[in-house]
């Protein structure tokens, strides 16, 4: 089906907010009947098509426990532009069996919001090559997407086109990896024509690493090579892995951790962080990167979740993860060890994506996000 940007934009507030836009002009085929969602979305009238396999079937995990507490310090650097005001809360830390109250956050000192620059499409994930320039994984309101380039002194580019539904990007070596199919009627009717693609920085060839994906949105990299994939909507949300070995036999390898959406592998490789989107609290979810089927370490962040709309996240050098609230409009900081939480942005209305700068022109100090209203931000932490 075909949106106008409007009416992209207008289905997000209404509820649609997943971290994946709106095909745009990408027809999906459709079950008889639609699958149960996490939370309540204002129904839409869809025409009856062929239907299509489902997705892979998935594997239960083990229970969750929560993890020994450490406390990590918080890099900062010189402010610059408008302040954004914060607001503080206390999050709380779940297992399977129990949910335990942490100490209250600390007082969170509002970083400096300035716009990098606007007049995209729906932008959904972002990345750096290391060379200079940022990588926009961009949904346009006709037509598809593409993943473009910006650089530090707003130069826009495209590294490759004919994309469709682009979600998360990730950078190995010389190579650009993306996602297809990212989008909602996707991940509503099981479609199963998602994809990763890999891109060469300087020859431009392009191949498919990985097919037969339903609405893959996050993207991260393991130690090993294998790769992780979110869904969040469907039959079967979750966590799926490409091994590198064989990356034409993904494995769903976990169902347990809601509608999985923003996904990060921590510097050091060993911990995975998921978000999720549409359940009834905003969870972050820590789980062993050598074991992603054993115990996970669960935060449960202030706010109802569909009004949150938790989307894309990142961890700082300091250990602290960073999450996009999407419907919330606002980025907030996340201690994985006490469950401590605050907010460090507000204001910024469809936020999708957030990540550290990375390249020569852009501060590593500082936030970067995008939007779903074609936006690029700089989040700037206050003085020390």
């Amino acid at each position: 089906m075909t949106l106008s940007r409007v009416a992209m934009v207008g289905a997000v507030v209404a509820g649609v907010v997943v971290g994946a836009p709106l095909a745009a002009a990408q027809p999906v085929p459709v079950e008889p009947a639609l699958p149960p969602l996490p939370v309540q979305i204002p129904p839409v009238p869809q025409p009856v098509l062929p239907p299509i396999p489902g997705a892979a079937p998935s594997t239960t995990a083990a229970p969750t426990t929560t993890a020994t507490p450490s406390t990590p310090a918080v890099a900062v650097a010189p402010a610059t532009s408008v302040a954004v005001a914060p607001a503080t809360s206390a999050a709380t830390t779940t297992t399977s069996a129990a949910s335990t109250t942490v100490a209250p956050a600390a007082a969170c000192t509002s970083w400096k919001v300035s716009t990098v620059a606007d007049g995209f499409g729906v932008l959904e994930n972002l990345a750096f090559d290391g060379r200079g320039a940022m990588l926009l994984s961009e949904s346009p309101a006709f037509g598809d997407g593409a993943i473009r380039t910006l650089t530090p002194a707003g130069t826009k580019g495209t590294l490759v086109s004919d994309v469709a539904s682009p979600g998360g990007i990730t950078v190995r070596g010389g190579r650009v990896l993306f996602t297809t199919g990212d989008n909602v009627m996707a991940g509503l009717y099981n479609g199963t024509n998602g994809t990763v693609e890999s891109v060469g920085l300087d020859g431009g060839d392009r191949t498919t690493v990985a097919r037969g994906l339903t609405m893959p949105n996050g993207l991260a990299a393991l130690p090993d090579g294998d790769l992780l994939v979110t869904q969040a909507l469907g039959d079967r949300p979750g966590l799926t892995r490409i091994p590198a070995t064989d990356p034409s036999e993904p494995e769903r390898v976990r169902t347990d951790i809601g509608s999985a959406n923003g996904l990060f592998v921590s510097p050091d490789g060993s911990t995975v962080y998921v978000g999720n989107t549409f359940d009834k609290s905003t969870e972050l979810r820590a789980l062993d990167a050598a074991n992603l089927t054993g115990d996970v370490t669960t935060v449960t962040l202030p706010g109802p979740g569909p009004a949150n709309a938790g989307d894309d996240l990142t961890v700082g050098s300091d250990g602290s993860v960073y999450m996009a609230l999407n419907g919330a409009g606002k980025v907030v900081r996340v201690d994985p060890a006490t469950g401590n939480t605050c907010e460090i942005a507000t204001g910024l209305p469809l936020t999708s994506s957030v990540r550290f700068g990375a390249g020569a022109g852009w501060d590593p100090a500082s936030l970067y996000t995008t939007g779903f209203d074609g936006s690029v931000h700089r989040l700037t932490p206050p003085a020390s």
